[in-house]
């Protein structure tokens, strides 16, 4: 079975495909993709297909309303301008903010809603710079939001 870490890695790898709309998974539907995962001989069967949960963080993304190009942040500003090391800090700084304006979201829930979305954002400006490593360091990086999706059965329950 693969780590946290790995499946992060194969969920963000998808989410990038279908963000540069590479490979099949734009074809792919949340509701009636049943395909079966890959596994290995003697493995139990596992639920896990990083394209569904791929498709699940961009939907989360798409509840963010947040209009980047408003918000004064030092950190979001350098990323708007391609310095991709201060992803992590601008992601921090927006949850904060967009935590206050919606104190229904728990912190765990925004955090992913409005990485996901930067990420998108970003990728329409600046896409020569993003690399699927940024947005994977930040979640694997993050304790609470690795946490709340153990918490929920793993990258395959989230959102479920």
């Amino acid at each position: 079975m693969a780590t946290f870490e790995e499946q992060t890695a194969c969920v963000v790898e998808a989410l990038f495909s279908d963000l540069l709309g590479e490979g099949d998974s734009e074809c792919r539907s949340l509701e009636t993709d049943w395909g079966e995962p890959v596994q290995s001989a003697g493995e139990p069967p596992t639920t896990f297909d990083p394209v569904v949960v791929a498709s699940r963080l961009r939907r989360m993304g798409d509840q963010c309303n947040m209009d980047f190009e408003r918000v004064s942040s030092e950190a979001l500003a350098e990323v708007l301008k391609g310095k991709m090391e201060e992803f992590g800090a601008a992601v921090e700084s927006l949850v904060r903010r967009w935590s206050d304006q919606n104190p229904e979201l728990v912190y765990e829930r925004a955090f992913l809603c409005v990485s996901v979305k930067l990420l998108m954002h970003v990728a329409k400006k600046v896409l020569a710079v993003l690399h699927p490593n940024q947005l994977t360091k930040v979640i694997n990086g993050n304790a609470r939001v690795r946490n709340y999706i153990e918490a929920c059965g793993g990258w395959e329950k989230l959102d479920n």
